[in-house]
């Protein structure tokens, strides 16, 4: 009985590891030799090795997230009877410009006369400027004049739209002449003025997605007569180029910020 449990012992790595290779095909077995000394006695022997996987570790796969996706560079004259790139890259350019002449205008710390020209004033006869219903100047460093002195019939319009600009105003009446006194520059209206260049820029982006989306559905029309391969890639480059315009917004979002955080 002992001799038996010797020959147990003996034969056991090799038959743990037999039992997880019987459903393998012979081929794909290989042999590895193993000595075992029992009591000042060496035994050899063969036993089947068994492959182990080598699962990637979290540290692995956090090395591989980083690396950017090669970049589509096509060459928009070859494209164009399909879809015009460079139109598509121009109304995307004009996102940008938009939201930046937005800032400019209407997201200052200190409010002038210049911030006040393009607020829209809705009448009964359509939209327009407050620079073209009313002469703007500043009667000091804390106070705005609007006169409405040639359109008396649109000081209530222009002094709601005033209000409404998103700019902390609030306008006063005089006869027909708009008092609009600038706010002092405070914290709270340091961040105000931030809550406001998001929101203008989360607009911005929507603007930017429906130009992608325009240009995404005028490509699909020509899936019937383009290879799959050319389609792929041209969806990958408006992508590219939306991609991109995002990065440049969240650019002048970040600027502007720390413009108006000081």
């Amino acid at each position: 009985m002992a001799l038996g449990l010797r020959c147990f012992r003996w034969m056991q790595p090799g038959l743990c590891n037999s039992l997880s290779v019987l459903t393998r095909p012979l081929s794909e077995v290989r042999l590895r030799s193993m000595s075992i000394t029992w009591n000042n006695c060496q035994q050899c022997g063969a036993y089947p090795t068994v492959p182990i996987r080598q699962f990637a570790t979290k540290k692995a796969k956090a090395k591989g997230k980083g690396h950017s996706q090669p970049r589509v560079n096509i060459n928009a004259s070859l494209v164009e009877d399909i879809i015009h790139l460079e139109e598509v890259d121009m109304e995307m350019k004009s996102v940008v410009e938009a939201l930046k002449d937005n800032f400019n205008k209407n997201l200052n710390i200190r409010t002038s006369p210049g911030a006040l020209d393009h607020i829209t004033v809705t009448t009964g006869d359509g939209k327009f400027a407050l620079n073209q219903i009313g002469q703007i100047s500043l009667k000091s460093p804390q106070l705005i004049l609007v006169n409405m002195t040639h359109f008396p019939e649109c000081t209530a319009a222009a002094i709601k739209a005033i209000r409404e600009s998103g700019m902390n105003l609030n306008p006063e009446v005089d006869g027909t002449v708009i008092r609009v006194p600038i706010p002092k520059v405070t914290r709270e209206h340091r961040e105000m003025l931030v809550k406001l260049a998001k929101q203008n820029t989360n607009k911005a982006k929507d603007a930017l997605r429906k130009v992608r989306t325009n240009a995404m559905n005028k490509l699909k029309k020509s899936k019937d007569t383009v290879a799959e391969d050319t389609i792929k890639l041209i969806e990958k480059q408006i992508g590219q180029m939306a991609d991109d315009t995002v990065a440049e917004l969240d650019k002048h979002l970040a600027l502007k910020t720390k413009e108006l955080l000081g």
